[in-house]
């Protein structure tokens, strides 16, 4: 049997990555677990909760499946994708899929044009149609200093286990992506020691990325992915 855990991006949650997990689900017979992280999901609560507890939950997920199911895949989305590497890394994993990993982050060049746009949209009375607006609206005023350097703690700790991946891995990444810029692939793939990584550009993609237009094309990928037998 496979067990499959999925792991969810900073100040988000499992809603993040649900078209990807309702695919998986349908498609194979595979046990699937998404947790969500310590101050994430639909409300954020994230006033003193350490990096160390974001990793702490899903590495108790992760031996908690160890425990059940012989091949174990790992998923993960943006700073989901860096705790994904440090398991990937720390526990036998079949196969890693790493999704807008946050290796590096801040698009500076991307988020003007999202910021531009926004405004456009504003002044065409158009904002509430605005997704990407809609999205990150609620979490303003949400997220507090401290927890934003709890996230750069958490991505300098696990960039170093990066050199210790030696299973299959899959890098996805949107090329319009505002927060996490898409030069990051590059440097992971150089980071990432595994012989068998491979890595796909969404031209219409953002941050976002299970989410936006190029989702079913990405479910489809993942899946033939994870499916393929090892060489």
């Amino acid at each position: 049997m496979i067990g499959c855990l999925v792991i969810h991006g900073y100040t988000g949650g499992p809603y993040e990555v649900d078209p990807l997990v309702t695919y998986l689900k349908e498609h194979t017979d595979w046990h699937v677990e998404v947790p969500t992280l310590p101050g994430h999901g639909k409300k954020l609560a994230l006033h003193n909760v350490p990096h160390t507890k974001w990793l702490e939950t899903a590495e108790e997920k992760m031996k908690q499946l160890k425990e059940k199911y012989d091949t174990i895949y790992v998923i993960g989305f943006s700073m989901g994708g860096m705790i994904a590497s440090y398991l990937a890394a720390k526990y036998p994993t079949s196969k890693l899929v790493l999704l807008a990993p946050a290796g590096k982050f801040l698009s500076f060049r991307q988020m003007a044009k999202d910021v531009k746009k926004a405004v456009a949209d504003g002044f065409k009375g158009n904002l509430r149609r605005n997704k990407l607006f809609l999205h990150y609206k609620r979490k303003l005023g949400e997220v507090p200093f401290k927890a934003n350097i709890e996230f750069l703690k958490l991505v300098r700790f696990t960039r170093k286990y990066l050199k210790e991946l030696d299973m299959p891995v899959l890098i996805a990444q949107g090329q319009q992506d505002g927060m996490v810029p898409y030069k990051t692939v590059y440097y992971m793939d150089k980071e990432i020691t595994s012989d068998q990584t491979e890595v796909i550009f969404f031209e219409r993609s953002r941050h976002l990325i299970c989410l936006g237009d190029d989702k079913d094309t990405l479910n489809q990928l993942v899946h033939e992915f994870l499916m393929k037998s090892p060489n």
